[in-house]
């Protein structure tokens, strides 16, 4: 996508308008998983997630792994070791469990909340 730009992705109601890639709620991939855009992630992934840009992990979604990313947003359920270049953001009613390292980090009330943060 040649208008792509980070700065744009300031709050989750516009990264939902700008999708570059979907793996479906049904859907289960395993491997390493390497894009720019924005992708949304409603079915499992198992492995590794790089990109420069966004990860939005949905309700239903699922990943177990590494994440190294621009921005990750988590709705679903994460067990990660995550490095996040600008920010991670962990909204209700989401589970995340492990290590991240991140300038930025978002975690709203009500989510599940079990690792450890390196603020860098």
């Amino acid at each position: 996508m040649a208008n792509f730009k980070l700065e744009n992705f300031i709050v989750p109601e516009v990264v939902a308008d700008q999708v570059t890639g979907v793996l479906d709620s049904n859907a289960v991939f395993e491997g390493t998983l390497a894009y720019s855009g924005c992708f949304h992630i409603n079915g499992t992934l198992r492995g590794k997630i790089e990109t420069p840009d966004v990860l939005v992990v949905g309700e239903s979604g699922r990943v177990e792994g590494q994440i190294h990313a621009g921005v990750v947003i988590i709705y679903g359920r994460v067990e990660a070791e995550i490095n996040a270049k600008y920010r991670v953001e962990i909204r209700k009613p989401a589970i995340f469990r492990g290590e991240m390292s991140t300038p930025s980090l978002k975690v709203e009330e009500g989510v599940i909340f079990e690792g450890t943060n390196k603020m860098r």
